[in-house]
């Protein structure tokens, strides 16, 4: 087989800033603040698998089909009908399919036409498992797809060269079995280097994940105490205008007094 921010929570303080003297109801800061924190969020695509798939990769074939049962060996048969896949559907008998006998040669003659018939194409087999859990988990089924999209980058057998894709995945999202198929007969399984190099991938994918899990958990962190902060400035304020107001009331009624003793009419506590 050939396999070859912060800077949006300030724009909410800016906010508050704007207003001046007036007050704000908790309710109006939250709803600004609110969006101010989710603002540099990338959300989810709405996609389906499927869809994301077939939007990517043009007349390429999705089929939903248990292939686990079929062997690496049976796999990589030259006989293997495996460009079934690469038809609109694909009667689950091929699921089951045995030797008869010898395996052909590369160089037979229905070897090659069959290799000529996929020149170029796609298909994915998904597992129905794995098809339920990407319709209820978005995020999985975007995962998914970045270890498809990038299987399919970095396997060609040699640059420019024109490829078929045959890849089949687990009920986990993984690669189970894949062919990768070129003109001119070369048809062969993943070198160990091969299969290092899209391990090494694999494993870089995935700690590039839990470091962005992390800088988004420092950055939810950083935000949560901007608003803390943003909540505590704006009740201060509040506070000290309230404060104001009751020294503007108790200096007028001062005002008052002394106005009516020198009058003449002030009298011990209350005004004649």
């Amino acid at each position: 087989m050939d396999i070859g921010s912060i800077g949006n929570a300030a724009s909410a303080y800016q906010y508050a800033n704007q207003i001046g003297n007036r007050r704000i109801s908790s309710s109006t800061f939250q709803s600004k603040l609110s969006d101010a924190v989710f603002a540099n969020k990338t959300g989810i695509t709405d996609q389906s698998f499927e869809e994301m798939w077939k939007s990517r990769y043009s007349d390429a074939k999705y089929h939903v089909m248990d292939a686990s049962g079929i062997s690496q060996g049976t796999w990589e048969r030259n006989d293997f009908p495996y460009e079934r896949f690469f038809d609109d559907e694909v009667d689950e008998s091929v699921l089951d399919w045995h030797p008869s006998g010898k395996e052909p040669d590369m160089s037979d003659a229905s070897v090659q036409s069959r290799l000529d018939s996929t020149l170029g194409k796609k298909a994915i087999v998904v597992p129905p498992e794995l098809e339920e859990k990407m319709k209820n988990d978005p995020e999985l089924a975007e995962k998914v797809m970045g270890k498809v999209e990038s299987f399919i980058q970095n396997h060609p057998t040699r640059p420019g060269r024109v490829l078929s894709y045959l890849i089949a995945l687990d009920e986990n999202g993984d690669i189970a079995h894949f062919r990768v198929t070129g003109g001119g007969g070369h048809i062969s399984g993943p070198s160990d280097a091969e299969l290092r190099q899209f391990e090494e991938e694999q494993e870089a994918k995935r700690e590039k994940k839990v470091q962005q899990e992390k800088e988004n958990r420092e950055y939810n962190l950083k935000v949560a105490e901007e608003r803390k902060r943003l909540q505590e400035e704006i009740y201060n304020k509040q506070s000290a205008e309230a404060i104001l107001q009751e020294q503007i009331v108790s200096n007028s009624k001062m005002y008052g007094i002394l106005s009516a003793y020198e009058a003449g009419t002030f009298a011990g506590d209350g005004v004649l």
